[in-house]
């Protein structure tokens, strides 16, 4: 699917997302939130253009759904390899746990304060993906993800 978003530098941009054929419409209506909150996006790519590898991906700042591969440090699938998880600005927005931190370059990001691209508890980019059944990878209690936006809550 194809969605229009903002970039950091507030220009609109079109960038594809390969979700499950059943989710598209809630995903359109949570991209459409968040080009009305003018919440920025830096890029939106298939993971496909980064070799299908989730790494380079993340560390390209690439907003991304479908990728088929194994949950991070684990070896069951993914939501990912289903299209019903999306990564959102995955600098901005890292996976942490202990002192793992993916992308590498969201060290810079660990504080959970106010800032462009970033997705904080209670905020309007949780409520508009919360409206359409997505859980937030940033409530988790082993570790946190705050790029990730799942069905399954997984």
């Amino acid at each position: 699917m194809t969605v229009t978003h903002l970039d950091f530098t507030g220009t609109p941009r079109t960038g594809r997302l390969v979700v499950r054929d059943d989710v598209a419409q809630a995903v359109a209506d949570v991209f459409r939130d968040l080009y009305a909150q003018r919440f920025p996006v830096e890029r939106i790519e298939p993971v496909e253009a980064y070799g299908g590898s989730d790494d380079a991906s993340m560390a390209a700042n690439n907003t991304s759904a479908f990728n088929c591969r194994a949950t991070t440090g684990g070896t069951g699938f993914s939501e990912h390899s289903y299209g019903t998880a999306i990564d959102l600005d995955p600098v901005q927005n890292p996976y942490v746990r202990g002192t793992t931190v993916l992308p590498e370059a969201g060290r810079a990001h660990l504080e959970r304060t106010p800032a462009p691209g970033r997705v904080l508890a209670g905020d309007p980019v949780v409520e508009a993906f919360a409206a359409r059944g997505f859980s937030w990878g940033g409530t988790w209690r082993t570790l946190k993800d705050y790029q990730h936006f799942s069905l399954s809550g997984g």
